[in-house]
């Protein structure tokens, strides 16, 4: 579990910060971009892999929600009680994490590549809010990781 859930947890927040690193000041598609599907931005968004990222965050869930189970502390962390609070806030988080890419970013992302119906300016909405989905996650990834660092490292001193 503990293998499948750091693979796959660098997989995920690394997707994001790749995303983040090769385009620093992307801007989202512009109607010119999406009226022509061959269109270089176009194809450059297509030719990209989302669906290893997606896939990815519902593997690291729940592989961490499996270990905490397996030691018996996924109620503990739930409840945020003592030396488990740390891990329980990088659990919800996380959560927040995956809940965002399955219902935030990927029902529009499934609009701006064509793969639902939708007009051009609702496809170039639907832009802006996958970029700025993208890039909370890759903001919340950052106490993510210290929360579950610290879970295992230093808990003590948070609990």
């Amino acid at each position: 579990m503990r293998w499948a859930h750091f693979l796959a947890g660098i997989i995920w927040v690394g997707h994001n910060y790749s995303s983040v690193v090769q385009r620093p000041t992307w801007r989202p598609l512009t109607a010119a971009d999406l009226v022509d599907d061959r269109s270089p931005r176009f194809q450059a968004l297509l030719n990209r892999e989302h669906g290893f990222f997606r896939w990815a965050s519902v593997v690291t869930w729940c592989a961490g929600v499996l270990m905490l189970w397996q030691h018996g502390w996924l109620a503990g962390a739930a409840g945020l009680q003592g030396s488990l609070a740390p891990i329980g806030i990088g659990m919800y988080i996380g959560t927040l994490m995956m809940l965002n890419v399955w219902f935030v970013l990927w029902p529009h992302q499934k609009k701006v590549l064509g793969l639902v119906p939708a007009g051009i300016e609702e496809r170039v909405r639907c832009s802006r809010i996958t970029h700025l989905s993208s890039r909370t996650n890759t903001m919340l990834s950052i106490p993510l990781l210290f929360f579950m660092a610290a879970g295992s490292h230093g808990g003590f001193l948070l609990g």
